[in-house]
C-alpha cells in the first residue's frame, strides 16, 4: 500500500465509477475499488456502506444547493421563480470540468435498473425538499409540489442535454433554456 494520500473518498469515487464503467457494477468488488484507489477495504467502509453508495454518497450536499436557492429567493417571488433560483444555485454542484465524469456516471446508472431507481429516488428527494422550502415560504399545496416537480423536469432535461457528447453549451445555459421553455408552455 502506498503512503497516505489526501482525498481518499474522492479517489474511491473515481475508482468505483471507472471500474463500474469497465466491468459493470455487479462484477466490481469493493476490494478492486479500494485497490485502484490505493487504500484498504477498511478505508472504503469508513466512507461508504456499500459499492453502490459511492454513486450517491453526496446526495445531501447535492440537494442543499437547490433548497438554499429556493429559501433565498427574493420575497414575493412566485413559486416557479423561487424554484428557478433553486435550480440556478443547485447546478453549482456540477463543475464544468467534471462533465466527462458525469457522463460516465450516467452511463453506469443507465446500465443498471437498480441504480436507475436509486437515481429517481434521489431526484424525488430533491423535489420534496424544494417543495418543503416553498411551503416554508407560504406556498400552499398543490402549488408547492407542482412547482418543485416542474423544476426537476427542467433540471432533468438540461442535465441530459449537458451530458450529450454533441452539446457544447454549459449547464447554466441549458437550465435557463428549460426555464424559458416551461414559461413558453404557459405553465409558469
Amino acid at each position: 500500500m502506498a503512503r497516505w494520500e489526501p482525498d481518499a473518498a474522492g479517489r474511491l469515487r473515481r475508482a468505483a465509477v471507472e471500474l463500474f464503467a469497465e466491468r459493470g457494477v455487479e462484477s466490481t468488488t469493493v476490494a478492486a475499488i479500494a485497490e485502484r484507489a490505493g487504500v484498504t477495504e477498511r478505508t472504503f467502509f469508513r466512507y461508504f456502506t456499500d459499492k453502490r453508495e459511492v454513486l450517491f454518497s453526496d446526495q445531501g450536499q447535492f440537494a442543499s444547493g437547490f433548497v438554499i436557492g429556493v429559501e433565498t429567493a427574493p420575497a414575493g417571488a412566485s413559486p416557479l421563480d423561487a424554484v428557478a433560483d433553486g435550480l440556478r444555485k443547485g447546478i453549482g454542484f456540477f463543475a464544468p470540468e467534471n462533465r466527462q465524469g458525469a457522463r460516465v456516471r450516467a452511463s453506469v446508472i443507465t446500465a443498471n435498473p437498480g441504480l436507475q431507481e436509486r437515481e429517481l429516488l434521489k431526484m424525488a428527494g430533491v423535489s420534496d425538499a424544494m417543495a418543503a422550502a416553498l411551503r416554508a415560504r407560504g406556498v400552499t399545496e398543490p402549488a408547492a409540489t407542482i412547482a418543485a416537480w416542474a423544476g426537476i423536469a427542467v433540471l432533468g432535461a438540461a442535465f441530459a442535454a449537458w451530458l450529450d457528447e454533441a452539446e457544447t453549451r454549459e449547464l447554466p445555459e441549458l437550465v435557463e433554456e428549460g426555464i424559458r421553455e416551461l414559461r413558453a408552455l404557459g405553465l409558469a
